[in-house]
């Protein structure tokens, strides 16, 4: 009988260890969906790993977009435009950035507009056992925000090749090049 209770715990302990690591992978932090509730436009979806290889296919010709997506769980994107600028709460804003900081992400890059402007790019890293398991980029600016999560085994570096694919700003020379504001 001992063993069977033994056999139960561990089982138990691994499920709720599995639980956890899904839970961190997809977790978004709560005030996001607060930020775009007076949007004018919202884009929100996420794509599993069978999704991106699926959509890694249709560029032949970029095998780095293929080998970085070999080692991605998933991507989430949410894209909010607004009809006039400051129309999101820089206090949510303030508190979506805690929740990073308290789920034990590495805020890595803080760049904002001189002059106390309303753009601003934050750059976040979740660890697993020292690697990198899930990166974060909030691009904030007057009459849009931006967060595009991605999880899975990968580098800073490699958000490079995902850029301009699934929704991720395309870098052009190590500057993000905005979306147009007639995009949805």
């Amino acid at each position: 009988m001992r063993l069977f209770h033994v056999a139960f715990l561990v089982l138990i302990g691994t499920s709720v260890a599995a639980f956890g690591q899904t839970q961190q992978r997809d977790w978004v932090p709560q005030g996001i969906e607060s930020l775009g509730q007076n949007a004018s436009s919202r884009t929100e979806f996420t794509l599993d790993h069978s999704m991106l290889v699926l959509a890694s296919k249709l560029d032949q010709d970029d095998e780095d977009l293929r080998r970085v997506v070999a080692g991605v769980d998933g991507v989430s994107v949410h894209s909010f435009r607004f009809p006039k600028p400051g129309m999101y709460d820089s206090d949510v804003l303030g508190s979506v950035r805690q929740q990073f900081h308290a789920a034990g992400w590495k805020h890595m890059v803080s760049a904002h507009d001189k002059d106390g402007g309303p753009g601003a790019t934050d750059l976040w890293i979740h660890f697993d056992n020292k690697v990198i398991r899930n990166i974060a980029v909030l691009v904030c600016g007057e009459k849009q925000l931006n967060l595009i999560a991605v999880s899975g085994s990968i580098s800073p570096l490699d958000l490079v090749h995902l850029a301009g694919h699934f929704g991720i700003p395309k870098i052009d020379g190590g500057v993000v090049v905005p979306v147009p504001e007639s995009a949805p």
